[in-house]
C-alpha cells in the first residue's frame, strides 16, 4: 500500500514538474510581450513611398521581399505596432496589399472597402494612423476593373438603381464618373483614377489638425495609385 502511494506521489510530482517546465518554456514569450511599445516608424514619407515602390517591383518579377511574419515578429509587435503607411484600398479579393507590396506583420495600416472610399469610419482610421501611430504616408489605391466603380458607371450611363446600402456606398463615386465623360481612353479606368484623385484631394483638404498639421509641416504625404490586375504593377500618381 505504501509502495502504491509512493508511486502515485511520484507520478503526481512528475506531472507537476512537466507543467512547470512548459510554463518556463513559454516565459520568454511573456517577457517579450510584457510592456507596451510606443515606438513609431523611423521612415520618412519619401522613404515609405520608395519602400512600397520597391516591394511592388519585386512582386512583379516574382521575387518578393521576405516579409516579417514569423513567430518572433508576432511576439515583437504584440503590444505595439509601427506601420509606415496608411493604405486605403478596395475590398476586392484580388487586391491584397501585403502581397502586392511584399510587406509583413505590423507594417501596413489598411483601410479597405468597396471602391476605396472614405466615409466617417475610414477617415477616423486614417487620422488615427497618422496622429496616434505616427504614420508618414497615406496611399489611396484603386484598381483596374473595380466593381464599385463599374456600378457607379452603370448608374450614370443607365440610371441603374442599386438596392439598400449598395447604392449609398457607390454614391460618392458618381461625381468622379461624371467628371470623366467625353474624356479619351478607357472610361472605367479613367473613372478609377478620378475616384482615387477625389479621395486624395479630400484628404489633403481636410480641415482636421490630425492631417492638416503634418501635411503643412512636410511630415505627411498623401499619394494616389492604381493597381493593374493584369500586370501586377502599381502605378503611383498624384504624388503631391
Amino acid at each position: 500500500m505504501i509502495g502504491t502511494l509512493n508511486r502515485r506521489n511520484l507520478l503526481r510530482c512528475g506531472c507537476q514538474l512537466g507543467a512547470a517546465c512548459l510554463a518556463a518554456a513559454a516565459l520568454p514569450d511573456l517577457v517579450h510581450a510584457a510592456s507596451p511599445s510606443s515606438k513609431k516608424t523611423t521612415l520618412t514619407a519619401d522613404q515609405a513611398l520608395e519602400t512600397l515602390k520597391e516591394g511592388n517591383r519585386l512582386y512583379q518579377i516574382d521575387s518578393p521581399v521576405q516579409a516579417a511574419k514569423s513567430r518572433e515578429r508576432r511576439i515583437e509587435i504584440a503590444l505595439g505596432q509601427t506601420p509606415f503607411v496608411v493604405l486605403v484600398s478596395c475590398s476586392d479579393s484580388r487586391v491584397s496589399p501585403e502581397i502586392l507590396f511584399g510587406r509583413g506583420l505590423g507594417e501596413l495600416f489598411i483601410v479597405r472597402n468597396a471602391g476605396n472610399c472614405v466615409d466617417t469610419a475610414a477617415l477616423g482610421s486614417i487620422q488615427y494612423g497618422v496622429a496616434q501611430l505616427g504614420v508618414p504616408l497615406v496611399l489611396v489605391m484603386g484598381h483596374s476593373r473595380c466593381g464599385a466603380v463599374e456600378a457607379a458607371v452603370d448608374v450614370v450611363k443607365n440610371n441603374t438603381v442599386y438596392p439598400g446600402a449598395i447604392g449609398q456606398m457607390i454614391e460618392p463615386i458618381v461625381p468622379a464618373v461624371l467628371s470623366q465623360r467625353d474624356k479619351p481612353g478607357d472610361f472605367v479606368e479613367n473613372c478609377v483614377r478620378a475616384n482615387v484623385d477625389r479621395v486624395v484631394s479630400r484628404l489633403r483638404g481636410a480641415a482636421e489638425p490630425a492631417l492638416l498639421d503634418p501635411l503643412k509641416a512636410g511630415k505627411l504625404r498623401i499619394v494616389g495609385a492604381a493597381y493593374s490586375l493584369d500586370t501586377g504593377m502599381v502605378d503611383f500618381f498624384n504624388e503631391g
